[in-house]
């Protein structure tokens, strides 16, 4: 996989938007990647509509609304942290494509495409599971690029840990799910917590995109702010100093570079209880475990968002 691909990559983001933020940051990282094509945005788990109302705004601000959103099965009816931001805004209004059936939009965009698709998810995959029951041949076009699951190291704190193995909870909280996706017979890579759990912009990095005036980037810095206030504490030191962690960008640069990681493929068992175990007996799973050069993906985070400015 090469940094500068000759043809933009038909991707298909399925994303928990609306609970941590860094799902907020990945949108806009996707939007903001040249090598990507974004074919279609699902929303996963919870309240799907209330997901599909951050991303329906974000794209009419980012004038991509060419995008079509499919709302994902409804579990909930409650909101997340960043309501307040969509408090006034209606699905509706969404001059795109909205489906209300996110799982049907998902097979058939994949089903009817002339070009292979690589399916970005960055939440549980209760979509994805029900989409392979719908139609399990969209594994045959399409392949998988998750943010999932925890093979050697956490981040310190995570879920209360040490930093060792921890359940990841994209995983943990559909583990059939994950189970079924990762035993259709598609490509299948992950950025595991090993690497994913360890990026976060600070000092002078995080400010360059903190004071980017594109409005798309003050939207994200006002859904962070929002997003920040809910947690309660010291938000607004944290806001002047640096992001939260950004987990879901990795997923999104794995769509087309793994250049600055270290990938292993390993075979990868998920447990009934949300664990992702190295087992050799299992499937095979191109795993990013490393970082090459960490630091050089932050730099690249920062002028993805910075460099390009959307009209509004």
């Amino acid at each position: 996989m090469t940094d500068s691909p000759r043809k933009r990559i038909p991707v298909i983001l399925d994303t928990d938007i609306g609970s941590d933020i860094d799902d907020t940051w990945a949108l806009v990282m996707m939007l903001k990647s040249p090598e990507l094509d974004p074919k279609l945005i699902t929303t996963e788990t919870g309240n799907t509509t209330y997901r599909a109302r951050i991303v329906a705004k974000i794209l009419k601000r980012a004038s991509r609304i060419d995008i079509p959103i499919g709302i994902g099965i409804h579990l909930s009816d409650e909101l997340g942290p960043q309501a307040a931001w969509v408090e006034d805004y209606d699905i509706s209004r969404y001059p795109g494509k909205v489906f209300k059936d996110g799982v049907k939009s998902l097979v058939e965009t994949i089903m009817n495409s002339s070009e292979f698709i690589t399916l970005i998810c960055t939440g549980p995959l209760t979509n994805i599971a029900a989409a392979l029951e719908v139609e399990p041949k969209i594994a045959e076009k399409a392949r998988f690029v998750g943010m999932h699951g925890c093979l050697r190291r956490s981040p310190p704190g995570y879920g209360g840990g040490k930093g060792g193995i921890a359940a990841e909870y994209n995983v943990w909280s559909d583990p059939k799910a994950c189970q079924k996706v990762f035993s259709a017979p598609w490509d299948i890579t992950i950025t595991p917590l090993d690497t994913c759990g360890f990026v976060r912009l600070k000092d002078e990095k995080y400010r360059a995109v903190r004071e980017c005036k594109d409005p798309v980037i003050q939207d994200l810095m006002e859904n962070y702010k929002i997003w920040l206030k809910s947690h309660g504490g010291d938000w607004l030191k944290k806001f002047e100093s640096q992001s939260s962690i950004l987990f879901d960008t990795v997923a999104i640069y794995l769509a087309f570079s793994n250049n600055l990681l270290v990938m292993e493929d390993l075979g990868v068992r998920v447990t009934d209880d949300g664990y992702t175990i190295i087992d050799e007996e299992a499937r095979i799973v191109h795993c990013a475990v490393e970082w090459k050069d960490l630091s050089a993906f932050e730099d690249l985070i920062v002028e993805r968002l910075t460099r390009n400015s959307f009209t509004s």
